[in-house]
């Protein structure tokens, strides 16, 4: 990183915050701008990562006509004469005589010549002959009846999951170009904070260091048991090595505490020591609101992110899906994370001048949004029985039916809500 500096009065003076939409819209444009970087890499690796081309197919699909049904294979109007078998993955002759059939299975290739495939439960077989009625419409599939060879078939920046493996192995792929799941790391900050057992002489148990990287994770992230690091000693120079280590592998560094200018709070002074430039510092949401995005530039020339989560726990997630997310989209070369709406079933105040991003529970049957209880920015109770966060606007208050945004809480890597 860089050479580290002496903090400067200017430096460290905050600017005014930012405006929640503006901070969402800043920090995903910095992350498209550093998205990391693409490889091809075989099918059964790209579970979680993000296409880095248009996902086309090799051939038609299907390739060539499949029968969709047991049955026969005929040519002519019957009865016909059964000259053969055609089981799947095998190429049969030609049907070259009229009245002639050859038994057929699902999913085999119907031979050149046939005018219909009758099914099997709807024909009657004797003496070598076969009679029945096929159904008017064809009971095979055509060649390019899913896609013709060439066709686009998924944009560039679709997140790859197991239906999008298993459309790439039928077009014919065995590596996709894809961008890797970002690399994140977690620092702690709180010489107060216990790692186990209940709280205790002044001493509050840290929540986030657990549950943080659960939430990357549902983000795409890679983040293994050692990039996860606290609590870090309240000293500048231990912030200052911490973090330096931290950057060392990750793309994105989360920390924890510290945003605000106390008389403990080193990490502001940390970013000037280590020559970071503030993407977003500070949003005017509640709660939330001490939160940063800084950047750096690593040693390879290639753009190092820090997440500067409050210490208050809901506050901390607040600050990942304002920022954390939108910069995670940018990365992985995904679009702009776009917000659903909802219809609130209760009155949710506003919050001033700010954003207020207000937790509720989605009632999915009635399609309707209630706030839950236990919200205060130090709390995780009504965190954890919520779907995600009424967005409710500046200067606004939120009434029983309006139509608000929702930023959903993050699920499990590319699964999809109901």
């Amino acid at each position: 990183m860089s050479t580290e500096t002496a903090p400067t009065a200017d430096r460290v003076t905050a600017p005014p915050p930012a405006g929640w939409e503006e901070a969402r819209s800043r920090v995903y444009a910095v992350g498209l701008a550093a998205a990391l970087p693409a490889a091809a890499r075989p099918l059964v690796d790209t579970d979680g990562s993000t296409l880095a081309e248009p996902l086309t197919t090799r051939t038609d699909l299907p390739a060539f006509p499949t029968s969709s049904v047991d049955g026969w294979a005929v040519r002519g109007r019957g009865p016909w004469r059964v000259v053969g078998r055609v089981l799947a993955g095998s190429t049969p002759a030609p049907l070259t005589e009229d009245d002639t059939t050859v038994e057929i299975a699902t999913g085999a290739m119907v031979p050149e010549g046939a005018t219909a495939v009758l099914r099997v439960e709807e024909s009657t077989s004797a003496d070598g002959l076969v009679t029945g009625v096929p159904r008017e419409t064809p009971e095979w599939r055509k060649p390019g009846e899913e896609a013709y060879a060439d066709e686009e078939l998924l944009p560039t920046g679709t997140p790859v999951d197991p239906a999008v493996i298993g459309l790439a192995a039928a077009c014919g792929h065995d590596t996709l170009r894809v961008r890797r799941a970002p690399r994140a790391a977690l620092l702690v900050f709180g010489d107060e904070l216990l790692t186990a057992g209940p709280p205790a002489a002044g001493r509050i148990r840290d929540a986030l260091g657990p549950a943080v990287p659960a939430w990357l994770r549902r983000y795409g992230c890679q983040v293994r048991p050692s990039d996860v690091v606290g609590p870090v000693a309240d000293t500048l120079p231990a912030h200052v090595a911490a973090l330096r280590s931290a950057l060392g592998n990750a793309d994105l560094v989360c920390t924890t505490g510290g945003t605000m200018n106390g008389p403990v709070d080193h990490l502001h002074p940390t970013l000037e020591a280590l020559g970071a430039d503030y993407v977003v510092n500070t949003v005017a949401v509640r709660p939330g609101f001490p939160m940063l995005l800084a950047r750096l530039t690593g040693p390879d020339g290639r753009a190092r992110f820090v997440a500067g989560l409050p210490g208050n726990p809901q506050s901390a997630i607040v600050a990942l899906v304002s920022l954390v997310a939108p910069l995670l989209a940018g990365l992985q070369g995904r679009s702009m994370p776009v917000l659903p709406q909802v219809t609130l079933a209760e009155a949710v105040p506003g919050r001033g001048g700010h954003t207020h991003l207000a937790l509720v529970r989605l009632d999915r049957s009635a399609g309707v949004a209630f706030p839950v209880r236990h919200v205060g920015s130090a709390m995780l109770r009504g965190l954890a029985g919520a779907d995600g966060f009424a967005v409710i606007r500046p200067g606004t208050s939120g009434e029983p039916g309006d139509r608000v945004p929702l930023v959903p809480l993050p699920l499990f890597p590319g699964e999809r809500p109901s």
